[in-house]
């Protein structure tokens, strides 16, 4: 009887986990849109996951740097000068997803390569919100940013 029941809550709990998995997925879908964005240089990739007027708040050795979600796209949109040019990726990894509705929170370890190389890593942080379209887009980021990385 204690096997039988122990089965039942281990089935509720993989289709418990199943039915979040996708909402996840969802919740995830602009987060890993706007890094493909950064790696391809694509400033209109990266702001098409944003709602108008997202910010950011980027933490660099305890100083807040705030910039416009448009601005970061420019930035991160222009191209390498260098020669061959500068690949960047960030990945996260670990991410703790909180849903409620149509407000979603995501926060996740992160790195960021250049050249495939750790450059930085620190904290991801995005609000994210549901529109009436059912889309899920970020409203705004913060991250943390460090030297200090983990050898991998």
């Amino acid at each position: 009887m204690k096997t039988l029941r122990l089965f039942s809550l281990l089935l509720a709990a993989a289709s418990t986990l199943s039915a979040q998995t996708a909402e996840e997925k969802a919740v995830l879908t602009p987060v890993n849109a706007m890094f493909d964005g950064m790696a391809k240089r694509d400033a209109a990739a990266i702001k098409a996951t944003f709602v108008p007027g997202a910010t950011m708040v980027l933490m660099r050795d305890g100083t807040p740097g705030q910039m416009t979600a448009d601005s970061f796209a420019d930035r991160v949109g222009r191209p390498s000068t260098t020669q061959p040019p500068t690949q960047i990726e960030e990945r996260i990894h670990d991410p703790l997803i909180r849903i409620d509705n149509d407000l979603a929170v995501v926060w996740a370890p992160f790195d960021f390569l250049v050249n495939g190389k750790v450059d930085h890593c620190g904290t991801d942080l995005f609000n994210l919100v549901r529109n009436k379209d059912g889309k899920w887009l970020i409203a705004s980021v913060a991250d943390t940013g460090r030297k200090d990385c983990p050898a991998k």
